[in-house]
């Protein structure tokens, strides 16, 4: 069998002709499919958020982008943490300390310590004055980070067994910036890509 690409210009039928185009079709289509893949994967995505527990930097129903290109968890972050919870659901939270590091946190004035300097948080919504649980101070262990939501009082984060340290695997990316809000009562139906904000 001759091959078609061989063949000349007269010898060519109109089946082969349109082998040829489908071939080529096929070929931008699946190109396409690989690269929106990796720019998906490795540039940047389109998240929702649900929830309150970032409040007043994000808001329910904010849609965000988020990349992980050439990203190193560092503290003050905002982020998107895959890690399996005691919600069963990706969450987007702040990194307030990374491996190695030891936070403490003052529930009765509500201030937050890292390796003993007293936290800047001019984001956030309110004290730090809800124990969720985990005794402090704690050291970050390697290859984990600490996060807390900006909504102090109302975030369930790594004060808590049911999130605690994250490990730098299930972070997603992180948060560059908000794209809009998009009010519930706007669409219908649940939307896959959406981040809990518990």
């Amino acid at each position: 069998m001759q091959d078609i690409s061989k063949k000349s210009k007269e010898e060519t039928s109109f089946l082969d002709s349109v082998k040829i185009n489908v071939y080529e079709f096929a070929s931008v289509i699946i190109t396409a499919i690989v690269a929106i893949s990796i720019i998906f994967t490795f540039v940047f995505r389109i998240v929702g958020v649900v929830g309150t527990s970032m409040v007043p930097t994000l808001q329910d129903s904010d849609w965000l982008w988020v990349s992980a290109f050439n990203f190193k968890p560092q503290a003050g972050q905002v982020v998107i943490v895959t890690q399996p919870n005691w919600f069963d659901e990706p969450i987007v939270k702040r990194i307030i300390a990374t491996e190695n590091q030891t936070v403490d946190i003052n529930f009765t004035t509500g201030d937050v310590y890292v390796d003993g300097v007293l936290l800047d948080e001019p984001y956030i919504n309110n004290r730090t004055i809800n124990n969720e649980g985990v005794q402090f101070p704690v050291t970050v262990p390697e290859d984990h980070v600490f996060v807390m939501g900006d909504n102090r009082q109302g975030s369930t984060d790594s004060r808590s067994d049911k999130i605690g340290f994250i490990r730098k695997e299930y972070i997603l990316g992180e948060v560059k910036f908000k794209l809009y809000n998009l009010e519930k009562d706007d669409f219908t139906g649940k939307v896959k890509m959406n981040f809990y904000s518990p």
